[in-house]
This record gives C-alpha cells, sequence and structure tokens, in this order.
C-alpha cells in the first residue's frame, strides 16, 4: 500500500465507513469464519454439535449469543490433550508460518499459530494503528517489547510497514535502552506503563535532560490497565515531554486488538479482524454502552486458530459514537481491571485501576502504590501503602487522610492508608504487581 505523508488515514473508506457499514461487514465476517471452524476445527465441530448450534443458523451479529464460549483453561487443557497447539487449529500444520505464546503466568503456555495470511493481516492492522496516533515514515521508533514469543514482539513489523526506521531493541537492561534511544535520537518508543514511567526516572537519576537529550515524542504503552487511565498517561506525559498512546493486545488472538488515535479518546477496534461483545459476567447479557462488563472476542479473518467467543477476564467499557478524529470503529473507553484482580471489600468492588487514577492524580505522591489485603474478624480489609513525593513538605497523617476521603467519596471503599518515602515501593521493569494477599500469603 502507496504511504503519503498528507493522508490523515492509512485507509479511509474503511476507517471513517458509516456504523450500519461495519455491522454489515462483521455478519458478512462472521457468517463465513464459523463455517471455516465447523469445517476445520475437530473442537468447534464437536462443540457447536454439542451446543445445538449450526454456523448456518447465524442470521444476525445477536444470533451469536447463542454459541458456546471459550476461555483460557479451555485452550491449555485442548493443547495439551492434543500437542501442540490443540484441536481448535483450523489448519494443516504445513500452513503455520508463526507462533507468539503467552507468559503461562497463570497455568503452562497457550501456543498462538499464524497462517502466512494471518501474519500479514496483523502487520497492516498494526500499521493502521500507529498511522492513527501520528506515526509516520519519518519517525525513529524504538521497539522495547519482548521478542521471545512475546505477541508484541512482531508488532515492529508494523510500523516498519509503515515505513519508520524501526530499532529492533527489545527488553535489554535500563541504561542500555536509553543509551540506544540517545544514539539514534529515537522518536517513539513502546513499552509498558509502568516501565515508561520507570525508565523516565532510570534517565534523571543517571543525570539525563529528558526533554533537552533525547528527543522521544511518542510513547505507545501496552500490557497493562495503566494506560488507559487518563491521569497515568498524563504523570507520564509530563515526566517525557511526549504524547502517550494506550494500546490492547491479546497474546490469543494478535498483538494491538485497538489503539488511541491522536484525539485519545477511547482504543479503536479492529472491527475488521475481531467482534467485541462486553457482557455483564454473571448473567451474559450485553451491558449498555459506558456500563462497564467482560469482554467476550470473536476473531472474524483468522484462520489458522478461530477464537470463537473467547471470555478475556477484562473488565472494560465500550463507545460506538463516531469518534473526532472521523474514524467511526467502535472504541475501547477503559480497561477497568481484570475479574481475577477484582477486590472485593467488605462488599464493595474495587480494582486496582479505581486507587491508580487517585494516586497519580495527587501530585504530593510518586504515583506507585501497593494493595495489600488481610483477614479481619472474618472481613477483608485493605491498605493501601503509597510514596509521598520528594516535594511533599506536609505531614504524612494529613496526606493519608485525605487519600482516604477521596478513596472513599470515589469508590465506597474504606481502607487504611500507609504513606512512605520515596522510592521505598519496589519499580516494575515489566508487568506491574499491585496486589499483595495475606489473607493466604499470595501475590497477585
Amino acid at each position: 500500500m502507496a504511504v503519503r505523508d498528507e493522508k490523515q488515514y492509512w485507509d479511509e473508506a474503511l476507517e471513517t465507513q458509516p456504523r450500519a457499514r461495519w455491522e454489515e461487514m462483521k455478519l458478512a465476517l462472521l457468517k463465513a469464519h464459523l463455517r471455516h471452524a465447523y469445517l476445520n476445527s475437530p473442537y468447534y465441530r464437536n462443540s457447536f454439535d454439542q451446543a445445538g448450534v449450526h454456523p448456518d443458523q447465524l442470521h444476525a451479529l445477536d444470533d451469536l449469543r447463542r454459541f458456546p464460549f471459550i476461555d483460557k483453561r479451555i485452550l491449555r487443557d485442548r493443547q495439551l490433550a492434543v500437542p501442540p497447539f490443540g484441536d481448535l487449529v483450523a489448519v494443516p500444520e504445513r500452513d503455520i508460518v508463526y507462533i507468539s505464546a503467552s507468559s503461562g503466568s497463570t497455568g503452562v503456555p497457550t501456543a498462538s499459530p499464524f497462517t502466512a495470511g494471518d501474519f500479514d493481516d496483523w502487520m497492516d492492522y498494526e500499521a493502521r494503528q500507529f498511522w492513527s496516533s501520528g506515526l509516520r515514515p519519518e519517525d525513529r521508533y524504538c521497539h522495547s517489547l519482548n521478542f521471545s514469543l512475546f505477541v508484541g514482539g512482531p508488532c515492529v513489523l508494523g510500523a516498519q510497514k509503515l515505513g519508520a526506521l524501526s530499532i529492533h531493541a527489545g527488553t535489554v537492561p535500563s541504561e542500555r535502552l536509553l543509551a540506544i534511544i540517545r544514539q539514534f535520537q529515537a522518536t517513539a518508543i513502546w513499552t509498558t506503563p509502568s516501565y515508561a514511567w520507570y525508565l523516565g526516572e532510570t534517565a534523571e537519576k543517571e543525570g539525563i535532560d529528558i526533554r533537552r537529550d533525547l528527543n522521544i515524542r511518542r510513547i505507545f504503552v501496552a500490557g497493562e490497565p495503566g494506560g488507559s487511565i487518563p491521569e497515568t498517561r498524563r504523570r507520564i506525559e509530563a515526566l517525557w515531554g511526549a504524547s502517550v498512546y494506550d494500546y490492547y493486545g491479546l497474546s490469543d488472538i494478535f498483538g494491538a486488538c485497538a489503539g488511541m488515535c491522536e484525539e485519545k479518546d477511547g482504543l479503536h477496534w479492529a472491527e475488521d479482524h475481531i467482534l467485541v461483545e462486553v457482557l455483564d459476567p454473571e448473567s451474559g447479557i450485553p451491558v449498555a454502552e459506558g456500563e462497564r462488563g467482560e469482554m467476550v472476542l470473536t476473531t472474524l479473518r483468522k484462520t489458522a486458530r478461530p477464537m470463537i467467543r473467547f471470555r478475556t477476564g477484562d473488565i472494560v467499557s465500550f463507545a460506538s459514537g463516531p469518534c473526532r478524529c472521523g474514524r467511526t470503529s467502535q472504541r475501547l473507553m477503559g480497561v477497568h481491571g481484570r475479574l481475577d484482580d477484582m477486590l472485593i471489600i467488605k462488599g464493595v468492588n474495587l480494582f486496582p485501576s479505581d486507587v491508580e487514577a487517585i494516586a497519580r492524580q495527587d501530585h504530593d505522591l510518586t504515583g506507585e502504590y501497593k494493595l495489600v489485603v488481610t483477614r479481619e474478624a472474618q472481613l477483608d480489609a485493605l491498605t493501601v501503602e503509597l510514596e509521598r513525593s520528594h516535594a511533599y513538605q506536609g505531614g504524612n497523617e494529613a496526606l493519608a487522610q485525605r487519600f482516604q476521603r477521596q478513596l472513599k467519596s470515589v469508590s465506597g471503599v474504606s481502607a487504611r492508608v500507609s504513606i512512605l518515602p520515596p522510592g521505598a515501593l519496589p519499580r516494575a521493569t515489566h508487568k506491574a504487581r499491585r496486589i499483595e494477599d495475606r489473607r493466604g500469603g499470595v501475590w497477585s
């Protein structure tokens, strides 16, 4: 595809089409995709037959709700039962040219296979999303995500497809990464929100003037809910003097499935590749626009291993109105947490991201935090550990009481608050662990 700098869109006809056209496109793709899965995957044929459904019974997008869910446990069990990829795979192994894999942090890593066509579709979407975030051929893009089976690794090829000079840095030590960024005067970088913060702090400790000595103008972040929290993005932007764009990806589908345009009003979904449902986790009924629910994803084109109604465990909200940028795709308006990260404190639901939004907007705090859960008198109790900033001159008690009031007002949760000196909490060099569960001595 020819790329010209004056273009506002990577594919204007697709990105700005009316909502009705998006729905028509998804229905046509979904019908063909369900047939492909049923005819070529032993798992899906058996699953659909047991549920009493058939691809030919799908006449509207809502009909998909009759089809069964899959989840991480099913992927893991089928992979172990039918190695190496499981019986969800719908192509011969000779057609598979690439695999990514999950981290295995919750069990056996699950592999995600791609055909050459799947991979090309993925890279074209990555280029489209980078373009919407303002990356251009004149940029120098430094890719600092893990290349070792991690689905975020190949995303660098999307920047190359767009025409940007791409630096395959990977997960090198922070000092080395800063040297690479400085030597090549990189203008963009991709990492996690926690690591973007850590890297900025490391630069300051090394005496690097971030705005004078470095040339970073755009930071792409993914892998944690923090990137969709405005307060977190603003703190990183203030530290770097750069614009931060949040991306969402899933190893079981492909790298970035959604990402921010320059308006930063939600993350645009790859609706020509993925059908998104946002459902009440208990009832399975779709939630209203703007409400929180569990995100369930269905691939629309990925032939190697279709994913039909995959329960992600991510709690999100969405919007379907047009964005100010002119794009009309559905937008992910926030990843508020994961079902397995949700805390219930005296009957009130709380996600780490709820605490983060408060901690990052208070400049008397560094923005780092940890949630400690204990059991007292048969009830769960929460302590929030925070760091005061170097500039804060007041007392710890006053700062703790102020945070307690804000947390109670915003979330309804009452918690103890412990104020620590700057630097007392551990910094993350990849994904941050924010919850310490002392009820059973297990870290989350």
